[in-house]
């Protein structure tokens, strides 16, 4: 592995042994935890009460733990015990944050519908952006019809800039994307104000479970490799 780019990707050491685990752990010689100790100082820097790091990132941490059930038997045998919207619903409360923003895909608007319900349900308020909205050809941002998914006649383009002005106007306290296209989330998460977590992710094949794919690298989508 080289040693000036960081690759924990290809860590080849067991989970439990590594070095960013555990104080005596195994490393390789691109380990950024061994390697970049100036730069793990500078992050801690940002955790502090000022900006709301610290607090946003200790409840997001109790949040993790509480995703599992049987924690006092230790870490190799516990279990998951909640879904991600449950757990976007405890972290909002303790964040205690009133306004929830939910940016969507027009292709999955029944269920936006349906967590608008949820989420309304559990006593949060919701502004909510289609990704249409705004109504802006394609060929605005110089798209050609040949480059549409209908190539006939023109189409309404995504707009996740507006969709977050939308919520950041509508001061939504906390944002959740749910299946906006590869770049047009990345744009969102750009402009918008307010912090942003993901519901789902957009995998028009495979059922918006893009992970599909990886678990069967070895078989039906061994041509990724």
């Amino acid at each position: 592995m080289q040693t000036d780019t960081p690759n924990c990707a290809q860590c080849p050491f067991k989970a439990s042994d590594r070095l960013c685990r555990i104080e005596e752990g195994r490393f390789p010689e691109s380990c950024p935890t061994m390697n970049m100790t100036d730069l793990i100082k500078k992050s801690l820097e940002e955790y502090n009460d000022t900006n709301g790091n610290c607090n946003f990132a200790r409840q997001a941490a109790i949040q993790e733990a509480t995703g599992y059930q049987g924690r006092d038997l230790g870490y190799e045998r516990v279990r998951a015990a909640k879904t991600r919207i449950e757990e976007i619903i405890e972290f909002a409360r303790r964040m205690n944050y009133q306004k929830l923003g939910m940016a969507f895909c027009l292709g999955l608007r029944k269920e936006a519908k349906a967590v608008e319900q949820i989420f309304s349900s559990h006593g949060f308020e919701v502004v909510s952006a289609i990704c249409k909205i705004g109504r802006v050809p394609k060929q605005t941002i110089g798209v050609s019809l040949d480059e549409q998914i209908d190539t006939r006649r023109p189409e309404t383009m995504c707009n996740p800039i507006l969709q977050a002005m939308i919520l950041n106007q509508g001061e939504a306290d906390f944002n959740i994307l749910l299946g906006l296209c590869v770049g047009h989330d990345s744009l969102f998460f750009k402009y918008a104000e307010a912090p942003t977590t993901v519901l789902a992710v957009k995998d028009r094949l495979l059922g918006h479970n893009p992970l599909a794919a990886i678990y069967t690298l070895d078989s039906y989508y061994r041509t990724l490799k």
